[in-house]
Formats: C-alpha cells, sequence, structure tokens
C-alpha cells in the first residue's frame, strides 16, 4: 500500500493580513491531485491545520470540498483528515457523515474515547489492509490536566503527560491488530523534540516548546505522520516518525524551505520505501537583507529567475536594508524602480548596518508579532522586568487558550 502524508494546507491564509493566497493554494492542490494520481496513491493522510482560521472564507471552503470529490474519483481508496490547532472541529466535523460516502474518515477533535480516532481501513473485498489512529491536535480541555492551585511548571509536565498518555492508549488499542500482519499508523499535530522550524512557530501549549519525544511514541506503530511545523524532517533519527511540512512557504522566514509531501510504500507492515517528493514554487517568497545597491542587485537577479522558471505568480518581497541612516520614501523608491519586473514588493524596513545579522527595525508591524510578542512588549512598555514579565505571560497563554477553546 501506498500512503500519501501532507499537513499545514493552512487554506484561507491571508499574507500579511490581507494578500489572498487562493491562487497558489489552487496550483497546489491541482498539483497533489495529479501527484495521487500518478504515483496511485491509496491512503491520503492529512494531519492538522487544513485551515488558517477557525471560519474560513468560502473559497477556501470549495477547494477543500472539491478536492476531496476529486481525490475520492482518482483511485485513491482513503483519506484520513485530523484537525490542527488553527482548526474549527465542529467545521470540520460537520460534514463528516456526508464525507464518509467518498471514504473520507474526519477526526476535527478528541472526545475523550480512543476508539473514535480508530480507523479501520478496508479494501472493495472488505479485507483490512491499515489501521490509522487519526490523532488530532490535543487541546488542554482533552487533555484535562487543569488541577486547582498548580504552579505553570507542574501543569506544563502535566500537558507533556497527558500527550504521551493519549498515545500509549493508541499503542494498547492496537495490540488487538497484532496478528494481522498490516501497518499500524498514528498521526499527531504537536511540536516534537528535536524539530526545527525554519521560523517562528506557535507554541500550542503554554511553556516549553517541545510536547514529545520519538520514544514517547508507541513501539508497534510502523509510521507515524505529523503535522504543525512547516519544515519536512524526521524526529529522533526514527525515518518512520516525521513532519511533512506545509504544502507552501507560510511567511518571508520559509522561502529558502523546498516544500515537499512524503509518500511512504509498504509491503505488508515493512515500510518499502520512502520517498520525499518536492512541490513545485508557484510564488516566490524572498526576504532581502542589504545595503540599497545590494538590495537592487538581488531584486534584478529574482526577476531574471522568475522569468527562466515555471512560477506562475509574481514574486512576494520583503527588504531590510541596512544603514545608519532610513530613508523615509524607501518603499516608494523601490516599488518604483521594480514596476516593470514581476515582483511585488510588500514590506522594506531599516537597521543598523553594524547590528548583529538578526537585529531588525524596531519600527514593528502588528502582522509580523505573534499574541505573545505584543504582550511582551507591552510589560516591557509598563517597567515589568524579565521575571515579572515570565509570570505574567504564563496567565496570559492560559487566558488566551481558554478564549481560543471557547470559540470553538
Amino acid at each position: 500500500m501506498k500512503i500519501l502524508h501532507t499537513a499545514d494546507w493552512h487554506l484561507g491564509q491571508k499574507f500579511k493580513g490581507n494578500l489572498d493566497r487562493i491562487d497558489e493554494h489552487r496550483f497546489a492542490m491541482s498539483w497533489l491531485l495529479d501527484c495521487i494520481k500518478k504515483e496511485k496513491i491509496d491512503v491520503l493522510i492529512v494531519a492538522g491545520d487544513i485551515f488558517d482560521t477557525p471560519n474560513p472564507a468560502n473559497n477556501a471552503r470549495e477547494l477543500y470540498y472539491n478536492f476531496l470529490v476529486d481525490v475520492s474519483k482518482s483511485g485513491c481508496q482513503h483519506i484520513v483528515i485530523t484537525g490542527g490547532n488553527h482548526d474549527s472541529p465542529s467545521m470540520l466535523n460537520a460534514p463528516k457523515e456526508i464525507l464518509s460516502a467518498i471514504r473520507t474518515h474526519v477526526v476535527g477533535a478528541a472526545t475523550g474515547n480512543i476508539e473514535d480516532e480508530i480507523i479501520e481501513l478496508k479494501n472493495e473485498k472488505g479485507e483490512l489492509e491499515m489501521i490509522v489512529a487519526a490523532v488530532p491536535f490535543l487541546r488542554d480541555r482533552d487533555l484535562k490536566v487543569s488541577i486547582s492551585g498548580e504552579s505553570g511548571e507542574e501543569r506544563i509536565e502535566r500537558i507533556k503527560e497527558g500527550i504521551k498518555n493519549h498515545y500509549k492508549e493508541v499503542g494498547a488499542f492496537f495490540k488487538k491488530y497484532k496478528k494481522n500482519n498490516i501497518p499500524l499508523i498514528a498521526t499527531g499535530h504537536l511540536y516534537a523534540k528535536g524539530a526545527t522550524a525554519s521560523d517562528k512557530q506557535d507554541n500550542i501549549y503554554i511553556g516549553d516548546m517541545e510536547n514529545i519525544a520519538a520514544a514517547d511514541f508507541p513501539i508497534n506503530l510502523d509510521y507515524v505522520a505529523l503535522g504543525h511545523l512547516h519544515k519536512s524532517q524526521i524526529i529522533g533519527k526514527k525515518k518512520h516518525i516525521r513532519y511533512s511540512g506545509s504544502l507552501i512557504p507560510m511567511s518571508f522566514g520559509e522561502w529558502k524551505d523546498e516544500k515537499s509531501i512524503t509518500i511512504v510504500e509498504f509491503e505488508k507492515k515493512k515500510i518499502k520505501d520512502i520517498e520525499i517528493k518536492k512541490i513545485p514554487t508557484f510564488r516566490k517568497l524572498v526576504a532581502l537583507k542589504g545595503e540599497e545597491i545590494e538590495i537592487e542587485k538581488k531584486l534584478e537577479q529574482i526577476a531574471n529567475e522568475i522569468k527562466e522558471s515555471n512560477n506562475k505568480l509574481e514574486a512576494w518581497v520583503e527588504i531590510i536594508i541596512e544603514s545608519d541612516k532610513t530613508r523615509p520614501d524607501a518603499y516608494r523608491y523601490f516599488n518604483e524602480w521594480a514596476k516593470d519586473l514581476p515582483l511585488q514588493i510588500l514590506r522594506v524596513s531599516f537597521t543598523k548596518k553594524y547590528e548583529a545579522v538578526d537585529a531588525l527595525s524596531t519600527d514593528y508591524e502588528l502582522d509580523n508579532l505573534s499574541p505573545e510578542d505584543i504582550f511582551k512588549k507591552r510589560c516591557e512598555s509598563v517597567g515589568l522586568d524579565e521575571k515579572e514579565t515570565k509570570g505574567s505571560l504564563k496567565s496570559f497563554k492560559e487566558l488566551l487558550n481558554w478564549m481560543q477553546d471557547k470559540e470553538e
């Protein structure tokens, strides 16, 4: 059997708050559909963050449903969809009974009963071919970790323990299939220990980034399909535990990443082959940094690369100018300079020439900051020291998580 593992589509994303990415997603989903057909994929697994917001735009929903219908006609026997931290469980689950008619299995959120996540995949003869534990993003309420009066550190440990225990339940349940000699698969939407991100990603639980280690997954799992981090990678040197990465680059921080999907071929329980298949770039995201004259040369180079490539859409560019002086007309100047090039400059900012490489302009834009970043800057503005800010941030994150749960 062949499975195709993908995740983090983020359909409906508005880049920098207002730029629609539906065209990029249409090209990417069309490519994905062609890949499923050419590779003769039996099972498509999507490990969370189908949408970018809990209430996606109609064109994003339409693209999602049309894609599922097209895949069901492609020869692919099953589709497994799990919810991520960006998804609304109720929105994903609402049509699950209808989608089951096209062999699409949806698990938007945990229910408290591990059997609700276990999906038996059978062939046309009714023979069992694969078992998938479709584990979605596990919210605090699913883990039942809150205890009155406990410290922040204790709560962090209880969250980690709750995630580990959930997968222990999966492993225990899978023991009943030991004699079937078929692949046992699990999904997950979390931040695994040892993983790296090209850009800052949401810490989906309060406290430490790392939610679980490779060794914490049950040993009877033949493959673990992870989502949340946008960079394709294996975890803990275990080739069967990996992130597929996102479908398209989601930020300027990911502009150098090669996006991909993962195809895993099984011979009964044994992995016969794992192929990382590169996704074409449909719109180039470019972050340029340097002196003005260097930026101009780089823009020309990028424009030539786009003209020579198959990029279907103009590039989006962010410019950071290294200079001890700022010029108020820099944004207008570069847009005028590049008006005939196949690219659009979205932002121009300045950083002092001799500051550290990662130092950016202090002229912050809200769309570049997470809620936690904004809260920390507010703490700084009222004079809180590092220890006070750290303590307040824990309470803020708890409140933020509670509000997000209430919205869903």
